[in-house]
């Protein structure tokens, strides 16, 4: 795969393009439908990432890598989430809004519904912010209370990157590890949106924990450590106080050419992804019914069908989500 173009001509959101959802008539989601039933979903976030970063940094690494999917493979983005899940250690920073996890978890469940009964039941749900502990419960949580045929995933950005994002010492390209509005952080940002970039803001700030390392990991979960970075309360000060900046590491070391590998590898695997998916189950089609669901056939295929095609909608089976 590979040959994508960095930085991409982003910014589709209020483009007459068609990659987003949003942006379609009922007439071009009918034909889309009929061609490719996969819906990206990002998830972003809206946090302090200090002088050098835009505030919805996480939701614009996911957007502009979305937008570069849908091009190349014809599926549709949904516009993203732009507030999010946090750790307990980024309460009290300003600028970081944080939703609390029974809220953002029916939120996601109501998204799913409604994509699932406009007829988009294949969704990937991407994050670069983490939200690893609350996304796929959602996922599961929707699967559970309407047992109905459907293909759902959750991609942690972080986890398929991998290797590429981390440093030196690990086999990365990085002058120092990745954490949050770090250089590795950064440099992505580069990569993907360099307008809405300030490097030369940046502020660079020494990262401290109270417990030797190798006990909690880092950003992304990335390093193998036994405990991850949101399995935890206490092993750290409060953001606001210990990094003010809204910086954990140096992003004054960030570099654009040094995230390449990781957005490229991200993308390509979504793309497999994505062919892999349709491959097995083009448009229109899902696992069997008798695999998927103990419900009574007749109501599930009624349900599959929709509410203006002589069926029912999904609601039926219990509303809220």
């Amino acid at each position: 795969m590979g040959n994508w173009n960095l930085p991409p001509e982003g910014g589709h959101m209020d483009k007459p393009s068609k990659i987003y959802f949003q942006t379609m008539t009922k007439k071009d989601v009918e034909e889309r439908l009929k061609k490719n039933d996969i819906l990206i979903m990002p998830v972003g976030s809206t946090e302090n990432h200090g002088a050098a970063g835009p505030l919805g940094e996480d939701t614009f690494v996911v957007t502009r890598m979305a937008e570069e999917i849908a091009k190349v493979t014809g599926c549709t983005v949904a516009e993203p989430l732009h507030y999010g899940s946090h750790p307990f250690h980024h309460l009290g920073q300003p600028g970081t809004i944080v939703i609390p996890d029974d809220v953002f978890s029916d939120h996601i469940r109501a998204i799913i519904a409604g994509f699932w009964n406009t007829g988009f039941r294949k969704q990937i749900w991407i994050s670069l912010h983490g939200q690893e502990y609350i996304i796929p419960s959602a996922l599961q949580e929707f699967g559970k209370r309407y047992q109905v045929p459907s293909m759902l995933f959750f991609v942690d950005v972080p986890r398929v990157m991998g290797q590429t994002l981390m440093d030196k010492a690990h086999g990365g390209p990085y002058d120092t590890p990745f954490q949050h509005a770090c250089e590795a952080e950064q440099s992505v940002s580069m990569a993907l949106f360099p307008e809405l970039c300030q490097p030369e803001n940046a502020e660079d700030t020494e990262v401290k924990g109270y417990l030797p390392p190798g006990h909690i990991d880092r950003g992304g979960d990335i390093y193998g450590n036994p405990i991850p970075g949101h399995c935890h309360v206490g092993a750290g000060g409060i953001e606001c106080v210990m990094y003010p900046q809204g910086v954990l590491g140096k992003p004054s070391k960030a570099d654009p050419e040094k995230a390449v590998p990781s957005v490229e590898k991200f993308m390509d695997y979504m793309v497999q992804l994505h062919n892999d998916i349709l491959e097995r189950f083009p448009a229109g089609q899902l696992p069997p019914i008798e695999q998927m669901t103990q419900r009574d056939p007749k109501l599930i295929e009624e349900i599959l069908k929709g509410p203006i095609n002589g069926g029912k909608h999904l609601y039926v089976l219990g509303f809220p989500p």
